[in-house]
């Protein structure tokens, strides 16, 4: 399975935590902390654990199945994003955009002829649910 964007997420909280404690960044430019609360960290495992727990029910998944899969993580990271008043910023964004292309990939789903049967680029699948 694709790493989480939540792995990278606490590392980045790890460093800055270091940072803080060694006196080498000043408090007023720790940043990282501010946007990854949390809540936002365990809302975003809950709904990718989800979803991964649903991509290794399958064998042989139909476009339905895979496009259906997709559509609830996105609607379930919307909320999640809504919850925290727009949590997700581009990069974070772009990771779980490619979170969701990996892990379908690993559970053997051929993403690009996924989306070239639905008239999508690749990286477009998620789009028609995500607000974020």
């Amino acid at each position: 399975m694709a790493d989480r964007p939540t792995v990278h997420w606490r590392e980045g909280l790890a460093r800055e935590a270091r940072a803080l404690a060694a006196g080498t960044l000043d408090p007023a430019e720790a940043y990282v902390s501010q946007l990854f609360p949390d809540s936002l960290l365990s809302r975003t495992d809950e709904v990718l654990a989800a979803f991964e727990a649903e991509l290794g029910g399958w064998a042989g998944p139909s476009d339905g199945q895979v496009l259906g899969a997709v559509e609830r993580v996105v609607l379930a990271l919307n909320a999640v994003n809504d919850e925290h008043g727009g949590g997700y910023e581009t990069d974070e964004r772009e990771r779980l955009c490619d979170y969701i292309d990996a892990s379908l990939a690993g559970a053997g789903v051929d993403v690009g002829a996924l989306a070239g049967r639905h008239g999508l680029g690749r990286y477009e699948i998620t789009d028609r649910w995500r607000e974020w």
